[in-house]
């Protein structure tokens, strides 16, 4: 296990007409085959962005529903506008490898509020940012540190990926999602939103599987800057499921809120 320099420089290389090649650093932490569903939900909001952007707004709320586990491997975006508005607009995007479904997700494009709005901000100050920062997978058993994890940079504040607890860390991406280009806040948030069930989980991974089969990520501002706060948390109950929940920052304060369903049953 190392956590030392990320293994490519992008997340994703360009291939042209919606397609891209995932590089290894968008593999997840349970094996070098599949990937972080961070980097997957970041390509389908860049694409959300990119998708008729002549219609104004920002996308205020994106939901990814994963529906199986995505290869390191070419994958190609398609989106299209479900409910066109000016003031509101509902999209729908897929992901595909080799013309199979791995992913689909929802976002919401909204007008912004008018720049006479008064802001109102009812959330804590989030901590600062950490100097640096013990290793944060040390004690991880069995982890696969060379993919995602090690192309983010981490700084903990409390609690730690393998210990159960919950979490608060910053962290950032030390590579751009696609070469060549530079990353949109929403694109820098869904990178590492998909991490709460990590950084916030209560759970010991050596005994339970943890799979989450959904994002829903609603910023009410976009933040700034590369460093991103998150708080996260879960919630789990015999005979149901559990859901993890984030809460985002940049230094300035809350910018939005994240949550996960999460599937918990016993390894074999």
């Amino acid at each position: 296990m190392t956590t030392g320099e990320p293994p490519a420089a992008a997340f994703f290389e360009p291939l042209g007409d919606g397609g891209f090649a995932a590089t290894p650093a968008t593999a997840g932490p349970w094996s070098p085959e599949f990937q972080h569903a961070g980097p997957v939900s970041a390509l389908l909001g860049r694409a959300f962005e990119r998708h008729d952007p002549g219609a104004g707004g920002r996308i205020g709320r994106v939901t990814v529903e994963i529906l199986g586990p995505v290869p390191v491997a070419p994958l190609r975006v398609t989106t299209r506008t479900v409910r066109p508005g000016k003031r509101v607009a509902l999209l729908e995007g897929e992901l595909t490898h080799d013309d199979r479904p791995v992913a689909r997700a929802t976002a919401w494009r909204i007008a912004a509020a008018p720049d006479g709005f008064d802001p109102i901000d009812n959330a804590p100050q989030p901590p600062p940012l950490p100097e640096s920062s013990p290793a944060p997978f040390a004690g991880w058993a069995g982890v696969n540190a060379d993919g995602y994890l090690s192309a983010m940079e981490w700084r903990l504040v409390r609690g730690s990926f393998a210990r159960p607890g919950p979490g608060e860390v910053w962290a950032r991406a030390k590579i751009p999602l696609v070469a060549g280009e530079p990353d949109t806040p929403l694109v820098r948030t869904l990178v590492l939103a998909d991490s709460a069930s990590g950084v916030g989980s209560e759970l010991d991974f050596a005994r339970w599987l943890v799979i989450n089969t959904d994002l829903t990520l609603a910023l009410h501002r976009d933040p700034v800057g590369e460093w991103l706060f998150m708080s996260a948390r879960l919630q789990a109950s015999p005979g149901g499921s559990a859901l993890a929940e984030s809460t985002l920052a940049d230094p300035s304060g809350q910018c939005g809120r994240g949550l996960q369903t999460l599937l918990v049953d016993t390894r074999a």
